[in-house]
C-alpha cells in the first residue's frame, strides 16, 4: 500500500503547484493572442485555443473546491462497477447488455448545492446526480468531500452519440481515470483515439487495469508490466497504474488514497486547465517564429515602390508640365508686348491637367481641386512595375515569417491596390507645385519691356506726324537728334531692338528657373506620392507585423509555466 501511495506522489508530482494567478495570466496572454491574430490566421486553427480560454474560464470561475474525476473506459470494462463500488452505493446500472451506461452519472461527495453549477456545465442531468454523504458514515468519507465522481458512456460503444458524449466531457473534467480490463487493455481504439492524446495531462492522468481478479497471480505483474511498455509509448510514462478488483473494497485502497490526495490538493483543475493551455501553445508554437519580426520592408524596397508610385502617378508627366507651364508664363510675363498676345492663344500646361496654379495669370484666383486630373493613365509597363514593387515590399517583409503570415502580408500589401489610383490622383491634385505666384523679377522685366516698347511707340508716332505734317504741306516738323539720327527715329529702332535684346537675354534665365521650378514640383510631388504609398501600402504591412509580433509576445506569455 505504502509504495502505491508512492508512486502516486510521484506521479502527481505534488511539489509542482500550479499558481491560479500564473494560470490566470497565461490564460489572459493565449487570449491576447487570439486577439492579435484574429483575421491573419484561419480560424480552423485557432478553434481549440478559443475552446480552451472560454472553457477553462469559466471552469475556474465555477467552483475551485470541487475536483471532477471521471471514469472512463471501454465497454466491459467495469466502470459501472467500480463507480458503485468507490460510491459504496448501488448509483450507476450495471448489466449484462451493453453498452449499460448511456448517460454520465455524477457522485458527490459533500452538499449537492456547491456543485451543481458545476454540474450544470458539465451537462449532467438532475436526476443522475447523487450525493454521497451520510451521518452514518461519519468520517470514513470525509477524505473525498468535494470529490465530484462521473461514470461515463463507454467511449467504444455503438452508439455514436455515446462516443461523442465521452469526447465532450473528457474536455470538461479535471482528472481522468481510465478503466480497463484483463481482455482490452492493449486495444489500439483507446491507445491511439485516446491515451495518446493525454500525454501533455500526465499529471492528472490515472490508468486502473480493473477485473484483475480475473487473472492468475503470477500474470498479473506481467500484464501490468506490458501495460506500463504501452503507456510508455502513448508518452504517459510516470502515470499511475493500479489493479483493482470492482467487488474487493480492499482492492480500491491506492485509488481511493489517490484520489484522497487529489481532493485535498486542489490542485487537479488547475492542472488540467495548465495541461489544456500546454498543449494548445504547442498547437500554436509553429505560427511564430523564435526570432523578432522585423518593422517593415527595408529602404530599398521603400524607395522603389515611391518610384513606381511615382510612374503609375504621372509625376514626371506633370514635372514636364510644370516646367513648360513656367517657361509659358514667364515668356508671356517678360516677352515683348506686341508678341504676347499670341502666346495666349496656346494652352497652358497645367490648365490642361487641371491642376493647382493652372491659372495663366498669378492674380487670376486659383481653380478649385477636382475629383480627377487630367494625368495620363498608367502605362501597362508602369502598372506592371507598380505590382512588382508591392509584391517586393511584402516579400521582404513577410520574409522569414512561419506560414501564414507571408501571405496575411501580401494580402495587407494589395489591400488597398484598388484604391490607389484615386489616392494617387488626388494627392497630385493636393501639391503644391509654387505655380501660384509670380516672381518678382517677371515683373522686373516685363515693365522693362513696356517701357522699351513704349518708347518704340512714341518714335513711330513722332515719326507719323511728322511725315503727315509733310503730306499737308505744312511745315516740318524739327526732329531733336542724337548724333546724326534723329530723335524719333533711335527711340523706335532703340525699342524694337531692346525690347528683342532683352528677350535674347531672359530666355536662359527662364529655362534655368523651369528647370529649378520642375525640380521643386517633382520633389513635392514625390513627398505626396511617398505618403500615399506609407498610408496604402507600408501602414497595412506594419499593422500585420505589429500583431505578429503581439502575438509572438502574447504565445511566450502563455507558454511560461
Amino acid at each position: 500500500m505504502s509504495n502505491i501511495v508512492g508512486r502516486m506522489r510521484e506521479a502527481f508530482r505534488g511539489d509542482q503547484r500550479v499558481d491560479p494567478d500564473g494560470l490566470i495570466a497565461r490564460l489572459e496572454a493565449l487570449r491576447q493572442f487570439l486577439g492579435a491574430v484574429d483575421g491573419q490566421v484561419p480560424d480552423a486553427q485557432l478553434v481549440a485555443a478559443h475552446t480552451v480560454v472560454e472553457r477553462a474560464g469559466t471552469r475556474l470561475a465555477l467552483s475551485r473546491d470541487h475536483t471532477v474525476v471521471a471514469l472512463a473506459g471501454a465497454t466491459g470494462s467495469g466502470k459501472s462497477s467500480l463507480f458503485n463500488a468507490l460510491a459504496r452505493l448501488d448509483l450507476s446500472p450495471v448489466g449484462v447488455c451493453r453498452p449499460t451506461t448511456g448517460v454520465a452519472h455524477a457522485c458527490v461527495w459533500g452538499p449537492l448545492g456547491g456543485a451543481s453549477r458545476l454540474l450544470d456545465w458539465i451537462g449532467v442531468l438532475p436526476r443522475h446526480r447523487f450525493v454521497r454523504e451520510s451521518p452514518l458514515d461519519g468520517d470514513d468519507e470525509s477524505g473525498l468531500h468535494g470529490l465530484v465522481l462521473l461514470d461515463l458512456p463507454d467511449f467504444d460503444s455503438v452508439q455514436r452519440t455515446h462516443r461523442l458524449e465521452v469526447d465532450r466531457l473528457l474536455g470538461l473534467v479535471d482528472l481522468v481515470v481510465w478503466v480497463v480490463d484483463p481482455q482490452k487493455y492493449a486495444d489500439r481504439v483507446i491507445h491511439t483515439s485516446y491515451l495518446r492524446e493525454f500525454h501533455r495531462h500526465r499529471d492528472v492522468t490515472v490508468v486502473v487495469l480493473n477485473q484483475a481478479d480475473r487473472l492468475p497471480p503470477a500474470e498479473l505483474p506481467r500484464v501490468l508490466d506490458d501495460l506500463r511498455r504501452l503507456l510508455d509509448a502513448d508518452g504517459l510514462a510516470g502515470v499511475p497504474l493500479l489493479p483493482t478488483v470492482a467487488v474487493d473494497p480492499d482492492s480500491l485502497d491506492g485509488l481511493r488514497a489517490a484520489l484522497e490526495r487529489t481532493v485535498a490538493e486542489r490542485q487537479a483543475a488547475l492542472r488540467r486547465q495548465a495541461g489544456d493551455v500546454d498543449a494548445v501553445v504547442a498547437e500554436l508554437a509553429p505560427l511564430v517564429a523564435a526570432e523578432p519580426p522585423r518593422t517593415g520592408p527595408d529602404d530599398a524596397s521603400a524607395r522603389e515602390l515611391t518610384r513606381a508610385l511615382a510612374g503609375a502617378a504621372g509625376v514626371h508627366a506633370v514635372a514636364d508640365a510644370v516646367e513648360s507651364a513656367y517657361r509659358h508664363r514667364a515668356g508671356g510675363t517678360t516677352g515683348w508686348p506686341l508678341v504676347r498676345g499670341w502666346r495666349r492663344l496656346r494652352p497652358d500646361p497645367l490648365r490642361r491637367l487641371h491642376l493647382p496654379g493652372s491659372g495663366a495669370d498669378a492674380d487670376e484666383p486659383a481653380e478649385s481641386l477636382v475629383a480627377a486630373t487630367s494625368v495620363p493613365d498608367p502605362t501597362a509597363a508602369q502598372r506592371s512595375a507598380l505590382g512588382l514593387a508591392i509584391r517586393a515590399v511584402a516579400d521582404g517583409s513577410g520574409a522569414g515569417l512561419p506560414a501564414p503570415w507571408p501571405t496575411a502580408v501580401t494580402a495587407a500589401a494589395r489591400s488597398r491596390l484598388g484604391d490607389l489610383p484615386d489616392a494617387l490622383d488626388r494627392a497630385v491634385a493636393g501639391t503644391d507645385l509654387g505655380m501660384d505666384r509670380r516672381p518678382a523679377w517677371w515683373r522686373v522685366v516685363g515693365g522693362l519691356q513696356w517701357l522699351v516698347t513704349l518708347a518704340a511707340v512714341a518714335g513711330l508716332g513722332w515719326l507719323a506726324l511728322g511725315y503727315g505734317l509733310r503730306a499737308l504741306g505744312l511745315p516740318a516738323l524739327e526732329y531733336p537728334r542724337v548724333g546724326e539720327a534723329p530723335l524719333p527715329t533711335v527711340l523706335l529702332l532703340g525699342g524694337l531692338l531692346a525690347g528683342l535684346l532683352v528677350a535674347a537675354l531672359t530666355r536662359p534665365v527662364i529655362r534655368w528657373a523651369a528647370r529649378r521650378a520642375r525640380h521643386r514640383a517633382e520633389k513635392r510631388l514625390m513627398v505626396s506620392v511617398r505618403n500615399v504609398g506609407e498610408e496604402y501600402v507600408l501602414v497595412p504591412v506594419r499593422a500585420v507585423l505589429s500583431r505578429y509580433g503581439r502575438a509572438r509576445e502574447a504565445l511566450q506569455d502563455a507558454a511560461r509555466r
